[in-house]
């Protein structure tokens, strides 16, 4: 007994099909991304869906996150020129709105400005327990010795100079002045922090009391 057909039946079947070879999926390379830097910030640039595009992101290592600026152009060029006018006039900007403090004749900073600075700048521990203490005391401000302790220093003099390490930290990452107009005493760089309330006496200076941008920043930002 033979199955109808038999073998030339089943032969035919496929007969003018031809088996189609596996094709190779090459998985495309992301387009390069060129990496740069411009003033403090770190730009990246490349193609993005059909057309060149530069960003500004704060410059590792650092806590902040976020893009601080965009641009397009029609070349790489062209964009990473275009950006880095945004990020200049953003700058220039920035600069032309601060506050002058009357009591110093400081150009304070914003708290935007404050908080992206201490995201990017090293403090210690030392000089973050000191803001914060300054910050939540607020307006009445803190004594030389009430700050060293909340710092954990035995030392005035050594508190007084990591107080002042902090503020030309952070005014060095701003381009703030660290000068007042009217020469205080005080060491270089306390002046972008804050400043000083009513003296107790010739032997007791008055309280530091950080300025209410840093104030709002410091707790936002540590």
């Amino acid at each position: 007994m033979t199955r109808s057909g038999g073998a030339d039946a089943g032969h035919d079947l496929f007969r003018g099909m031809t088996r189609k070879p596996a094709k190779e999926r090459k998985q495309e390379a992301p387009p390069p991304i060129l990496v740069g830097e411009h003033g403090r910030y770190q730009i990246k640039s490349g193609r993005l869906a059909g057309e060149y595009v530069a960003r500004a992101f704060p410059k590792p290592p650092t806590n902040a996150r976020g893009l601080i600026a965009e641009a397009r152009g029609a070349t790489e060029e062209a964009a990473i020129a275009a950006l880095r006018d945004v990020v200049d006039a953003r700058e220039n900007r920035r600069t032309g709105e601060r506050r002058a403090d009357p009591r110093t004749g400081t150009a304070v900073p914003s708290t935007e400005e404050y908080v992206e600075a201490i995201g990017q700048v090293a403090l210690s521990g030392p000089q973050r327990a000191m803001l914060m203490a300054l910050s939540l005391a607020g307006e009445d401000g803190l004594t030389e010795a009430l700050i060293a302790r909340a710092a954990g220093y035995k030392s005035l003099a050594s508190a007084n100079r990591s107080f002042a390490s902090a503020g030309l930290l952070i005014a060095n990452y701003l381009s703030a002045a660290t000068v007042p107009s009217a020469p205080s005493g005080d060491p270089e760089g306390t002046s972008v922090l804050g400043f000083r309330g009513e003296p107790q006496g010739d032997e007791h200076p008055g309280s530091w009391i950080l300025h209410p941008e840093l104030r709002d920043a410091v707790r936002a930002a540590l």
